[in-house]
């Protein structure tokens, strides 16, 4: 195991790690955003809180979600690692910045901490709440279930919490316009027939995705008024 703990260490194989576990993690967002969607259905809320009971207790869902959790910290561990190593191979900044690199590109740190610290405020607000938190309850069909819906919807009333979170949405899809083509650049995925499809498909990514996400606050934010 010792080649494969080097491997793992090494710069090559915690770029692969970033990688494959931000390919991942933009899969969750495009199931996340499709279930979130349903926050946007005109039933009250039952369609939401029905995809929020289920999210809770399957425990093939909960399985999925413990792997969840451990790719994002193994995605912002080794990330922050490579950024240290880094600046520290170049301790005197470039006085001038070549203009092939994307803005972006130049600040992964600063995005993946903004990132961050959404996706604490976010787990806190909501995520934390249906499971540990005490929670108005709603009958569906004969059933009492937590009522996230009225919880999500009554934060959404709030305008800098909206404005929190189209912001966010902002930098997540920054964040994501390099990450994306730089992870299969990473894994060796270059190529002159595919990487103008990689780029294209990057772009549409990093922005209909996180316009997916902002539309849903700034959606229920004006139906609330």
């Amino acid at each position: 195991m010792n080649w494969f703990t080097k491997t793992l260490t090494s710069t090559i194989g915690r770029k692969v790690v970033v990688a494959l576990t931000g390919l991942f993690l933009c899969l969750f967002l495009v199931v996340h955003l499709l279930g979130n969607l349903q926050l946007l259905a005109n039933d009250g809320g039952k369609s939401f809180n029905l995809y929020a009971k289920f999210m809770t207790t399957s425990p093939i869902i909960q399985t999925i979600s413990i792997g969840n959790f451990a790719f994002i910290l193994l995605h912002i561990i080794q990330s922050t690692i490579l950024t240290i190593k880094n600046r520290q191979a170049r301790p005197v900044q470039y006085a001038i910045v070549e203009n092939r690199s994307s803005w972006a590109s130049r600040n992964m740190g600063f995005l993946g901490s903004f990132v961050l610290l959404f996706i604490v405020g976010h787990l806190a607000g909501f995520w934390w709440q249906m499971k540990f938190g005490q929670m108005p309850v709603t009958g569906i069909d004969g059933v009492q279930v937590k009522d996230l819906y009225l919880v999500v919807s009554e934060a959404f009333k709030r305008p800098e919490i909206v404005a929190f979170y189209v912001l966010s949405m902002g930098f997540i899809g920054f964040h994501l316009s390099h990450g994306f083509q730089s992870a299969f650049q990473t894994l060796g995925l270059n190529h002159v027939k595919y990487t103008p499809l990689i780029q294209k498909l990057g772009l549409a990514f990093c922005i209909l995705i996180p316009l997916g996400y902002a539309v849903i606050p700034v959606m229920m934010y004006l139906r609330s008024m």
